[in-house]
């Protein structure tokens, strides 16, 4: 058995010494994680067998059941690439649940039609569009409070037609040192946008929140806790950060690659 994970991929070239012993017969058996899902292809392959395959179903973000039926679909793949036949065994707590049965069917557009109508009736994407606000600090009870003033700033000065989740610890409520809340705004057509969330930004160059750090994320592509790179970013370029859309355009304000405090001395407003 040849085990394929985080820990066993440190050193380079590793992946490719496993994936080649188990193509040549040193293993019968490959024990990994997602990073096994897809992209292999090995003709003797004839069974798939996934472990706990509704974890991803529980976390908090819309696009789980996406994921989740996507991620089963590409490993059933991996089974009876050749002329063998192939079969699949899926362990799971919610076998009704339809991104499990649409998988087991293989019905692409059974699901698809299925998930749109759910985010259709919810105010999701690709109907709605999402912005995520993150606020972080190492002060629990100042974040808690701050994000309720950016909410209630927030009501106050978009339409009735904006939708508001939160604010809410995030599900990994606490990496770096520092704790993180975020809100979610939901809309179709919303005119006042823009100029509020620069008034957000404004906010966190008021002295008390010189250590509050702030990200404005337009569409979202991960609910469930701050990745990396977005720390880094936000720690490199100071206390206010705004992120770009598919095309590179700034949320906001075109003027600021990332934060609207003027200061040119700071990496964050550099030229």
């Amino acid at each position: 058995m040849i085990r394929m994970d985080v820990d066993t991929t440190r050193k380079k070239g590793a992946h490719e010494k496993l994936l080649e012993a188990f193509g040549s017969g040193k293993a019968d058996i490959l024990l990994g994680t997602q990073m096994i899902a897809k992209g292999l292809d090995f003709p003797n392959v004839t069974l798939v067998g996934v472990l706990n395959a509704d974890t991803s179903l529980n976390l908090p973000d819309f696009r789980s059941a996406e994921r989740t039926f996507q991620l089963l679909t590409q490993v059933a793949g991996r089974a009876g690439r050749a002329d063998k036949e192939g079969e699949v065994i899926i362990q799971t707590y919610n076998p009704s649940h339809y991104a499990i049965r649409f998988a087991q069917q293989q019905d692409y557009e059974g699901f698809y039609a299925y998930e749109m109508g759910i985010r259709r009736q919810l105010a999701y994407p690709p109907y709605f569009y999402t912005v995520g606000i993150t606020l972080s600090h190492k002060d629990e009870e100042f974040v808690v409070r701050k994000s309720y003033e950016v909410m209630a700033y927030l009501r106050e000065h978009l339409s009735d037609k904006v939708t508001f989740l939160g604010p809410t610890p995030k599900p990994i409520a606490r990496t770096h040192n520092l704790y993180h809340y975020q809100i979610i705004i939901k809309y179709r057509f919303e005119d006042n946008l823009e100029e509020t969330l620069n008034r957000v930004l404004d906010m966190t160059q008021e002295p008390e929140n010189k250590d509050l750090r702030l990200i404005i994320d337009h569409e979202p592509q991960n609910f469930t806790y701050l990745e990396k790179e977005e720390y880094d970013k936000i720690s490199i370029y100071g206390n206010a950060c705004l992120f770009s859309d598919s095309a590179g355009r700034t949320l906001t304000d075109e003027r600021y690659d990332y934060c609207r405090c003027g200061d040119a001395t700071r990496p964050c407003c550099r030229p």
